[in-house]
């Protein structure tokens, strides 16, 4: 899928080797959960209660039912209706303002250990720059306290306007999160917590909570991460086989894996336990959408890792996903753009061809006819997408239809077996009486 250029060459045959010497990955590779918390997790991550307007839950964009992604190339937040592909984005004064700029990432294996980067473009790290052990949009204003990166990562959607805020004038949280941006989760944790049955779940889950008035948005957090750590691991696959004890993979597949690991190129980015490099490239990909924009760069586009570096370096790279379970998780690239993981890979072999070729119709977008006349004026901007174009991190690699195919199937021998068997999985019902999607 990947190749970097030349000058890099002999860091491809670096991970070429490492990839030969790859290790089973197992339960003890992911961090400790607490079973109560993670119940109490699943049932929050489904509420709506958490949404300024109660309108959208974490499950709205991360649904069990679409291996926890949506379906869209660029999602419907905060005032749209229904579920997925179907989803609308609704009528009159609760129509969404803007369609969510980047794709919904999957959820699978975030609870790995190895996991100290989050977001397409990077901006919540594990670290000490703060004193509360990430660097984040909150900055100094995250709370101490939140148990793993998982944690700290659930917090941030509660606080964008266009995922689950809402928009200004429209509810407490909202106004708050204006003001700053840590000021609208102590309006979500008194919500929570004087709901009578989560208040006893907070009680039965934290040893350090003896009455409902201690819950903060620290123990919210926590909740969420115990749960999206547990519920979405998945090590289970037929290429999990081969890594314990060597079971052969179907011989379409194990000539993807030689591909994979060798012609093609893909582990100078896709290596290690999940598959991710947990670093940032640059790939070319069509643009299109509302772009995440800066206050002092309104430009409808997205800059991707140099949004949060402020770095020209680092213009128009984004942190490479993992591939476990990838073949479940379309559509694919920070933006979406591709709907099918043939699509994608063809991309990563002929970046400039694959621009070149994109159709708008290739992306799943959900018609909304007041946004629609912005959908793709970026690509309008002559300058712009030729600077897109020069910021490319791959060359071109030479397969064969055949060779593609067998890529593919390596894709799919990634898939765990128990996919669709998680722990916990939707629950029927919240405790706030609000509707589960």
């Amino acid at each position: 899928m990947r190749a970097f250029r030349p000058a890099l060459h002999v860091l491809c045959l670096l991970w070429l080797a490492v990839a030969a010497r790859a290790e089973p990955v197992s339960m003890e590779d992911f961090i400790d959960t607490d079973p109560a918390q993670a119940r109490l997790g699943q049932l929050l991550f489904y509420d709506p209660i958490l949404s300024g307007n109660r309108n959208i839950s974490c499950g709205t964009c991360h649904h069990h039912s679409l291996s926890s992604g949506d379906g869209l190339s660029l999602g419907i937040g905060e005032g749209g209706e229904g579920l997925g592909p179907k989803r609308s984005p609704g009528t009159g004064a609760d129509m969404i303002r803007k369609r969510i700029p980047r794709n919904a990432p999957a959820l699978w294996n975030l609870g790995h250990r190895s996991v100290r980067v989050m977001f397409h473009d990077g901006r919540l790290e594990v670290s000490d720059q703060f004193g509360n052990g990430f660097d984040s949009p909150a900055e100094e204003w995250l709370p101490q306290g939140l148990d793993n990166i998982l944690a700290a990562q659930a917090l941030f959607p509660l606080t964008a306007q266009f995922e689950m805020a809402g928009n200004v004038g429209e509810n407490a949280v909202t106004g708050a999160v204006h003001d700053r941006i840590d000021l609208g989760w102590p309006v979500l944790a008194k919500r929570v917590r004087t709901i009578p049955e989560y208040g006893a779940l907070f009680v039965g889950a934290f040893d350090h909570i003896d009455h409902p008035s201690e819950v903060t948005i620290v123990e919210i957090g926590n909740a969420l991460g115990a749960f999206i750590a547990a519920e979405w691991i998945s090590i289970d696959s037929p290429w999990d086989d081969w890594l314990r004890d060597g079971r052969p993979l179907p011989a379409p597949a194990e000539r993807g894996r030689q591909l994979f690991f060798g012609k093609a190129r893909c582990a100078t980015c896709h290596s290690g336990p999940l598959l991710t490099d947990q670093g940032f490239h640059a790939l070319g990909l069509p643009a299109f959408g509302p772009g995440r924009t800066r206050v002092f760069d309104p430009m409808p586009r997205d800059v991707g890792r140099m949004g949060e570096t402020d770095l020209l370096e680092d213009a128009y790279r984004f942190r490479t996903p993992s591939l476990r379970n990838v073949a479940l998780t379309a559509p694919y690239g920070h933006n979406g753009a591709f709907a099918t993981l043939e699509g994608i890979v063809r991309h990563h072999l002929d970046p400039d061809a694959s621009r070149a070729a994109w159709q708008e119709a290739e992306a799943r977008l959900p018609e909304v006819p007041w946004l629609a006349a912005g959908d793709f004026a970026i690509r309008q901007d002559r300058i712009e997408m030729a600077r897109q174009a020069r910021a490319l991190d791959i060359v071109p690699v030479a397969l064969s239809d055949a060779e593609v195919a067998d890529l593919l199937a390596f894709l799919e021998a990634l898939t765990g077996a128990g996919v669709d068997r998680r722990p916990m999985g939707r629950p029927d019902r919240v405790p706030s009486g609000l509707p589960v999607d």
